[in-house]
C-alpha cells in the first residue's frame, strides 16, 4: 500500500467500540452478563490489499448461502443477512446469547474497485470477499532516468 488515509469515522468507530468493551468489562463483573448497550458492529470484517485486489473476510458461522447478499456500489460494500433463530420453542433456555435476526453491514472500500469482477467465496462460515482494484487505484512502477 502506497499511502494511508485518514479515517476519522474508523477512528471514531474504534473508540466507541473500546469504551463499550470497557462498560462491558466493567458491569459485567457485577451482572454475569455484557452490559446492554447499543449491538456491538457486526458483523467484524478483516479488510487487505495485495497488488491486484482487495479483499474483505468475515465470519458468519451458522449461516447458510441463501441468508446472505452482498452488494458492491461505487466506493461501498454491503454485506447483509438474516441469522434465522432456531425453531424450537419448547425448550426452556438457561442462557441465550448468541444473536438472531437481519443485519446489514457498510463498509467504505480504501481503494476503487471493478465492481464486475467482484467475486465472494463462503466455505466453512467464513465469507471472503476479492474485489479487483481499478487500473487506476493498483500501484504502478515509475522508472527512474538518470540524466
Amino acid at each position: 500500500m502506497l499511502s494511508a488515509r485518514w479515517q476519522p469515522m474508523l477512528d471514531m468507530q474504534a473508540e466507541v467500540n473500546r469504551l463499550r468493551d470497557e462498560m462491558d468489562r466493567l458491569f459485567g463483573r457485577w451482572t454475569g452478563r455484557r452490559f446492554p448497550l447499543a449491538p456491538t458492529t457486526y458483523p467484524l470484517m478483516n479488510v487487505w490489499e495485495e497488488d491486484e485486489n482487495l479483499f474483505v473476510e468475515t465470519e458468519l458461522p451458522g449461516m447458510e448461502l441463501g441468508d446472505l447478499e452482498i452488494y458492491v456500489h461505487g466506493d461501498q460494500l454491503a454485506v447483509k443477512g438474516e441469522r434465522k433463530e432456531p425453531g424450537n420453542d419448547k425448550n426452556t433456555w438457561h442462557r441465550r446469547e448468541r444473536g438472531y435476526g437481519k443485519f446489514a453491514r457498510v463498509l467504505e472500500l480504501p481503494v476503487p474497485v471493478d465492481e464486475d469482477k467482484v467475486a465472494a467465496a463462503f466455505k466453512n462460515g467464513v465469507l471472503t470477499i476479492t474485489l479487483p482494484k481499478r487500473a487506476e487505484a493498483k500501484p504502478r512502477r515509475i522508472d527512474i532516468r538518470a540524466d
